[in-house]
């Protein structure tokens, strides 16, 4: 009888922490995001690896996006992806060539960078990780952990600045192996942005072939 009330109480012990620990990687979630969105604007530069050690590849490259609201300008390996907020414009100068889709929400489960601090809300679970000291700055670790489990993401490290409360750095690790880091170089917000920033301008390509996929 008191083995069987050791182990009810270890179990129930567990379980209780376990919600502790959930709601604790929540609550600092929650205060990023208000933060976040607190913002009339972002703009950051970033560090982006991509790796997968059994297909012996590794690559590095640096990319920028400014942000504002849901409206976004991405820059990465020489390619521009804009959302107007309506539809999504992927120009790719090396091929001239522009795609332009319209933006569905309930098909979009990648993370852009509108909803960096917003996609943590539906679809996963989370827990809080281990804290690491980065140059004298406390980063705290939340692990997300995809409740689909036939999910492509088998999960997503989020890094944040314990201090400043901004966002540090972001692991995904897939289940083919691949392991892809984002790490923000400089965060800057309430930058003076240009009012046609956000508006694509199809005058400026005229060279190029256009490809409307909807």
């Amino acid at each position: 009888m008191k083995t069987l009330t050791v182990i009810s109480a270890l179990f129930i012990s567990m379980f209780t922490l376990s919600a502790q620990d959930s709601q604790k990687a929540k609550t600092l979630l929650n205060e990023v995001s208000a933060k976040v969105q607190s913002y009339d604007n972002i703009v950051l530069d970033f560090k982006y690896s991509l790796e997968n050690t059994a297909e012996n590849i590794r690559q590095d490259t640096r990319g920028d996006a400014s942000l504002l609201g849901d409206k976004y300008v991405l820059n990465l390996m020489g390619t521009t992806q804009m959302f107007d907020g309506k539809k999504i414009y992927t120009i790719i100068p090396e091929d001239e060539e522009i795609n332009i889709s319209t933006y569905v929400e309930e098909d979009d489960n990648d993370i852009t960078p509108s909803k960096m601090m917003t996609f943590y809300k539906e679809g996963y679970t989370y827990k809080w990780d281990i804290t690491q000291n980065v140059k004298g700055r406390q980063i705290q670790y939340i692990k997300l952990t995809p409740i689909d489990s036939d999910a492509d993401v088998k999960s997503i490290l989020l890094g944040i600045d314990k201090q400043t409360k901004n966002i540090y750095n972001l692991i995904q690790t897939q289940d083919n192996g691949t392991k892809i880091t984002i790490t923000v170089n400089s965060f800057k917000v309430n930058q003076p942005l240009s009012q046609t920033l956000f508006t694509f301008d199809e005058s400026k390509y005229s060279n190029y072939y256009i490809n409307r996929l909807d």
